[in-house]
């Protein structure tokens, strides 16, 4: 399951390498500042696994949208919890993508309602004119 957040990039962390019976990996975290309901922003640490040229585009400061899972592992009975960044893109291209497929907003104003031409009728004699007005 994928969930997705925006955020502001806060800090990208130092790039981690090694061995292993796969071949060579490569993983670095990036933390996101996101609002909130609250009036403190959270930070989120996001680790970013063999996507070296994702990471690479990544600028401090800048707001993006990052696609995740949510990873667990128990080691020496002890529960790790990771937040894996899947993909990460500019937030004013997400927004693009997505006008992109909406609806289009209509261009075309529509017309105001006609101006009356008369002059309303003064009310006559037998109609009754109630003024509770205190002035």
């Amino acid at each position: 399951m994928e969930f997705v957040f925006e955020g502001i990039v806060f800090a990208i962390l130092p790039e981690q390498s090694g061995t292993s019976a796969r071949g060579e990996w490569h993983n670095q975290n990036v933390v996101f500042e996101m609002q909130t309901s609250s009036p403190y922003p959270r930070k989120v640490s996001v680790k970013f696994f063999n996507k070296r040229d994702d990471v690479a585009r990544l600028i401090t400061g800048a707001a993006y949208k990052v696609t995740f899972d949510i990873e667990s592992r128990e080691y020496n009975g002890r529960w790790y919890t990771d937040v894996i960044g899947r993909r990460v893109e500019p937030k004013e291209a997400a927004q693009m993508a997505q006008a992109q497929y909406s609806e289009p907003l209509p261009t075309a104003v529509p017309a105001a309602a006609p101006m009356p031409t008369e002059e309303p009728a003064m009310p006559t004699q037998s109609a009754q004119v109630v003024d509770d007005l205190p002035f």
